[in-house]
């Protein structure tokens, strides 16, 4: 079985390819360039240098959201076009489950924060042991203050992970010493993780059409965010 995965959800971009629990390449990009202009160029690399075809896919997966309203319109859309053309299923992934998986193989409560500004972050938390990840919240928008609140609950381990670490780290550690932030390598949103959970998503028949594929969003547009701003609220 062959996953395709996508991930377009904020700054940096990244393509997966993963066959039964194994992954055969990927690429990933973080330098702001234009996602329209990079994300499918990637993918056709990497089954190239794969020497894969599209014809083999299984099935396409995408982190469907939270995110940047503009990068999760452009991954949906991407594997929207690629399943519809070869009538395969495709796979919606948790972009915070996804950044949850980065910390799999440690025994931590996983922080997934995505910066979805007015002092707010996407974020869900995530018991994990012994490679076992437990969510222990739905997907939100959440205050920075609320969410370094309901932290000190927790005697675990604490990592921040996703490109929101680093502004929530900077204002928890005063109050939380012991929170930590992952390493560059694992921080990030990425397709690898996109991949093979989208492969036991598939064994479960979690799949939907390409029809049926829809991006994932936690609050409400920017315009309509900033007319609401105009009448006095964020």
């Amino acid at each position: 079985m062959k996953i395709l995965a996508f991930d377009s959800t904020a700054v940096s971009a990244s393509v997966a390819l993963a066959e039964d629990d194994k992954l055969i390449g990927s690429f990933f990009i973080n330098n702001k360039l234009t996602h329209s202009k990079t994300l499918v160029p990637m993918a056709e690399d990497l089954l190239k240098k794969s020497n894969v075809s599209l014809k083999e896919i299984d099935a396409f997966a995408v982190n469907s959201g939270p995110g940047s309203f503009t990068g999760v319109r452009i991954g949906v859309a991407a594997v929207k076009g690629l399943a519809f053309a070869l009538n395969k299923p495709c796979v919606a992934v948790s972009t915070l489950d996804s950044m949850a998986y980065n910390l799999k193989m440690l025994d931590c409560i996983a922080v997934c924060v995505m910066d979805a500004r007015c002092s707010q972050v996407y974020n869900a938390n995530y018991c994990i042991s012994k490679g076992i990840i437990t969510k222990l919240c739905d997907d939100r928008a959440v205050s920075i203050e609320e969410l370094t609140s309901e932290l000190t609950k927790y005697d675990q381990r604490l990592i921040l992970v996703g490109d929101g670490a680093q502004i929530c780290f900077d204002k928890m550690k005063e109050v939380l010493p012991k929170i930590e932030i992952a390493q560059e390598n694992c921080r990030y949103q990425n397709a690898v993780s996109t991949a093979f959970i989208a492969e036991e998503k598939y064994k479960k028949g979690d799949t939907v059409s390409a029809n049926d594929l829809q991006p994932y969003y936690l609050r409400l547009p920017q315009a309509e965010r900033e007319l609401k701003k105009r009448k006095g609220s964020c």
